[in-house]
């Protein structure tokens, strides 16, 4: 498969001893994983993920990315640069109606020159049904598509995150290492379970799939096996109470962890994954999450940050 290069890696790992002790964890105990600073487009957790899918399109001989998201998808923003990068064609579809005003993530995605499709309020969990049908008719056409699902989370671009838990673990010297990361489409929490087991990775689910636990149970065996890994024990460790009324609905706890982050350590974490992911963090540790090293992930998302939606939240109003 040919090798592409989209993403600065490895990406930084950092410690957080302020934004630790005002969670109650001692010094040298709290570390930030960038993978915020992959460098794509703002960067983001999905250039990793990316890297192997866009080469596998490559390999395949298509000539457009197709993918699906929420209207502020960080993932469709990613695919939209790294279709740039590759000179591929890029089809975005987004659950929702189409937006009065472009901003954010959409702004992004328009300026990277992805063709954008709004097909109206469809769940995430059939979103992927969409585009495959949109898949259909771009062949039809006459066109090479490559299909990736929501988030990249399939098998090969979840693998991705094998590489990410060893980069944590050659950094820190030992195993007593806590991942925290957000969950939305499992693909990054399973390439993390892969590699570090199911114990050592705890998601903060952000609402995206009704059945998050399932995929990412499945999913995890799919990398495993796919990186030649046995397969985890035990079942994935999950946070289910930091959704609020819904994905991507602000929140108190969000809003508190998003601030904290700022004013500790100059990390700025997103409203619909890292801050809540960030918020779980603060539960999880004022309740006696106790490892030598606990990571938290920081997956990017910034842009989301500069939407309508959040302004007044953000601000206080």
């Amino acid at each position: 498969m040919e090798h592409l290069t989209l993403a600065h890696l490895p990406t930084p790992l950092e410690p957080a001893d302020r934004l630790g002790r005002a969670i109650g964890l001692p010094p040298g105990r709290l570390w930030v994983k960038r993978d915020d600073c992959t460098g794509l487009a703002t960067g983001g957790n999905k250039a990793r993920k990316l890297e192997l899918l866009v080469a596998d399109a490559l390999a395949n001989g298509c000539d457009v990315l197709v993918t699906a998201g929420g209207p502020q998808s960080n993932h469709a923003r990613t695919t939209a640069a790294a279709a740039a990068r590759a000179g591929l064609g890029c089809v975005l579809v987004f659950n929702a109606d189409a937006p009065s005003q472009t901003e954010g993530n959409q702004l992004l995605d328009d300026l990277l020159g992805a063709e954008r499709r709004f097909v109206g309020p469809v769940a995430m969990d059939d979103l992927d049904g969409v585009a495959s049908a949109i898949t259909d008719e771009l062949r039809r056409a006459g066109r090479l598509p490559y299909l990736i699902p929501v988030g990249g989370s399939s098998p090969l671009g979840a693998s991705a995150y094998v590489a990410a838990a060893e980069e944590i673990t050659a950094a820190l010297g030992h195993d007593d290492v806590v991942v925290v990361t957000a969950t939305g489409s499992g693909g990054t929490h399973a390439g993390l379970a892969a590699s570090l087991g199911h114990d050592r990775v705890i998601g903060v689910d952000v609402g995206a799939l009704a059945h998050v636990a399932s995929v990412v149970r499945g999913l995890t065996v799919e990398v495993a096996a796919l990186v030649g890994l046995p397969r985890p024990a035990g079942e994935p460790r999950l946070v289910s109470d930091q959704v609020g009324a819904g994905y991507g609905a602000p929140t108190a706890a969000c809003l508190d962890a998003i601030r904290l982050a700022a004013r500790s350590e100059g990390l700025l974490l997103d409203p619909v994954y890292s801050g809540k992911a960030m918020a779980g963090l603060v539960e999880l540790a004022r309740a006696g999450l106790r490892a030598k090293a606990i990571v938290f992930l920081a997956t990017g998302g910034v842009p989301a940050l500069f939407t309508a939606r959040y302004e007044d939240w953000l601000v206080g109003a």
